[in-house]
């Protein structure tokens, strides 16, 4: 036996046990030490022990409830004491970023949607974390004990090591954001690509929620995928996620910010689409698009109305998607696939047109009874960031930096 590695191992088991109890806590709270003890199956000392620590550190508080259909005192439970635990979560979209503070329970103390345009005589970096800095200041007067710090964003992201590789928009590279952010501010830092942190929130809270075996396509600003696998996310304690955004669909196509040409994205996301549509304007005059702005939501309430023109665009999108989610079918084999796009306005067309493509060319056994659903969140706001703390909690890692001070 290999006595050096066992501090080691021991620290992990207690940080998996610790977080389990921790979620169990959030789950089911008020609840007692015998019952937590139950349905964790851990021993009645190892609760004691856990939820002595969670106490100490003001992360957990005892408060007396009514069992059901008991007739006695109120029982003595334990439920998480979340209101004077802060973290910033923010988003990294095209000319501006989202910044809230939040408290362990998620709720919102305050949020910010802030100008950051594209400048490329200053250190973007620099300029973030001042963003950060600034942030800080002006709300200082509301600010708790400060846990973490979360960031999504989209582009080519580990999320292991907290490095951005690749950013559009603002065309960044190998960008240390993590390290930097916590070098800067003492904090746990999570980075995370925005489509990964968006199935983390839909698993969590989301229309994700009990079901096991779950593919969700993002059709936004980027395109993008993840795999919900037996009630977990695939590999969102890796830093890695499944990228189709930049899967080639058409070899002599447009040339995509990644180095490639032809990407999924450059067909099916939001700006690609629109120019696609401003390009083939000349040809249907008759259509109602020249009526209008420019617009996705204008785009998508022709459509309804039965303009060809963007409905064969919609169409185009949904089969192009639909020819990559055939394969994560016959890979993933999921009961449901959800759908996060501005293009759900219009999903009387987009999903048929998924749904052909992927029964198409996929086994007939894996997608018969798929089911198509839009996602209950939306491509904004910072609740993929508060899904990132929340498991950090639950997979033990904040907790054991929260309980060591």
């Amino acid at each position: 036996m290999n006595r050096e590695g066992q501090p080691g191992h021991i620290d992990h088991i207690k940080q998996i046990n610790t977080g389990a109890v921790y979620r169990l806590i959030d789950q089911y709270g008020p609840i007692s030490r015998i019952d937590l003890s139950k349905v964790s199956q851990l021993a009645p000392a190892s609760i004691t022990k856990i939820v002595r620590e969670l106490f100490d550190a003001h992360l957990v508080k005892e408060t007396e409830f009514n069992e059901v259909g008991s007739r006695g005192r109120p029982a003595v439970g334990v439920e998480l004491d979340t209101q004077a635990w802060h973290y910033l979560t923010g988003r990294i979209h095209y000319g501006y970023l989202t910044l809230a503070l939040r408290d362990l329970s998620n709720q919102v103390i305050i949020e910010e949607q802030i100008d950051f345009p594209i400048d490329h005589s200053a250190s973007w970096l620099e300029r973030f974390i001042a963003q950060i800095e600034s942030f800080f200041n002006r709300h200082q007067k509301q600010l708790e004990r400060l846990t973490a710090i979360a960031i999504t964003l989209p582009g080519i992201v580990d999320a292991t090591s907290g490095i951005v590789h690749k950013m559009p928009f603002y065309n960044q590279e190998n960008v240390p954001l993590g390290p930097m952010l916590s070098q800067r501010t003492g904090l746990p830092v999570y980075v995370q690509h925005d489509v990964s942190a968006w199935a983390i929130s839909e698993a969590l809270y989301g229309a994700a929620v009990g079901c096991q075996n779950v593919i969700q396509l993002v059709i936004d600003d980027i395109v993008g995928a993840s795999v919900i696998t037996d009630g977990r996310v695939l590999h969102a304690d890796s830093g890695s996620h499944i990228e189709i955004g930049h899967t080639q669909v058409d070899p002599n196509g447009k040339a995509c910010y990644c180095g490639n040409h032809g990407c999924l994205e450059t067909i099916a996301s939001m700006g690609s689409i629109l120019e696609q549509t401003q390009q083939r304007l000349n040809t249907h005059p008759e259509s109602a698009l020249h009526h209008a702005p420019l617009t996705i939501e204008n785009l998508c309430n022709a459509a309804n109305e039965g303009d060809q023109l963007a409905t064969e665009i919609i169409q185009h999108v949904g089969h192009s998607v639909g020819q990559i989610a055939a394969v994560m079918v016959n890979i993933f084999n999921p009961e449901k696939i959800i759908i996060g796009s501005p293009l759900n306005r219009s999903s009387a067309i987009l999903y048929p047109a998924i749904e052909n493509s992927v029964r198409q060319q996929s086994l007939p056994q894996y997608s018969t009874n798929i089911r198509l659903a839009p996602t209950h969140f939306i491509n904004q706001g910072t609740m993929p960031g508060a899904a990132l703390v929340k498991m950090a909690l639950y997979n033990g890692a904040l907790l054991v930096k929260l309980l060591q001070g």
